[in-house]
């Protein structure tokens, strides 16, 4: 696989001038199996006004997106802002190489304010992408080991995170994308915005992991890239598989209460 990973800085509350530039990077790239783009890509990062950018998964923007993957070859994953009837989430659409929608996944775990705008999403995904068991995740996600666990235990052959990691964050993500890698033993893309918005500085570090753990590619921490790497089942095989050897979540035995005296009852 072929993976274009498209660290931009998006045009802020312009959302069909992100769609286009989604359709002229997939473009430029025909090559690409995979193209990946930021958290919220088609808005902007932020949470005042949504209902002026949210978008159900049919809007014309993404069916635009939809149709250059469909004339590309080319699966797309995209961050928006999605119109639901419990209110508003931050997704990504999972779009296949036909340009069919394979899939909407919601961030489970909602940062800082964005609880107050979004609603969080109550289930992890694994789907389909050029041929590939893609499990998604959304920036904060990423923190946590639990829902990449999920996806790697359901079947995923790849975890894909899109992000707008700012400042002062960049080594919290530097090494939680690796270590969710290493702790599933699956190649990783993660793909972070960068520029200025809603008062925040995205710090970029797009960058694609193996399953050892180790960073294959890296962009900057300020600038647009976009990055064209190899993505294959070819790769060494660990010497410890850690998904083989997990026994899972264990009981927890809780402190025993110290008697009067001091001494266990």
């Amino acid at each position: 696989m072929l993976a274009l990973l498209a660290q931009l800085d998006p045009a802020p509350r312009d959302v069909d001038a992100n769609a286009t530039r989604v359709v002229h990077a997939l473009r430029d790239r025909p090559d690409a199996d995979l193209a990946v783009f930021p958290e919220l890509f088609l808005g902007g990062y932020t949470i005042d006004r949504l209902d002026e950018l949210a978008l159900s998964a049919d809007a014309r923007p993404l069916q635009a997106i939809a149709d250059a993957a469909a004339a590309t070859h080319t699966a797309v994953i995209v961050g928006f802002a999605e119109r639901r009837a419990d209110g508003i989430a931050n997704a990504l659409a999972c779009i296949g190489a036909d340009g069919g929608l394979e899939g909407v996944y919601r961030k489970t775990h909602l940062f800082g304010r964005e609880g107050e705008a979004f609603v969080a999403g109550e289930e992890q995904l694994v789907v389909s992408l050029a041929g590939v068991l893609v499990g998604p995740l959304v920036c904060f996600d990423v923190e946590f080991p639990e829902p990449a666990r999920a996806v790697a235990r359901a079947g995923a052959e790849l975890l894909v995170t899109a992000s707008a990691n700012m400042a002062p964050y960049w080594a919290d993500h530097s090494l939680a994308t690796r270590a969710r890698a290493l702790d599933n033993r699956l190649p990783h893309l993660y793909v972070n915005r960068v520029g200025l918005e809603s008062g925040h500085r995205f710090v970029g570090g797009t960058r694609a992991i193996a399953p050892d753990g180790s960073v294959v590619i890296e962009a900057s921490d300020s600038y647009e890239e976009l990055l064209v790497t190899g993505v294959g089942r070819s790769e060494p095989t660990p010497s410890i598989d850690y998904l083989q050897h997990s026994r899972g979540e264990l009981p927890v035995r809780s402190p025993v209460p110290s008697s009067p005296l001091g001494g266990t009852p």
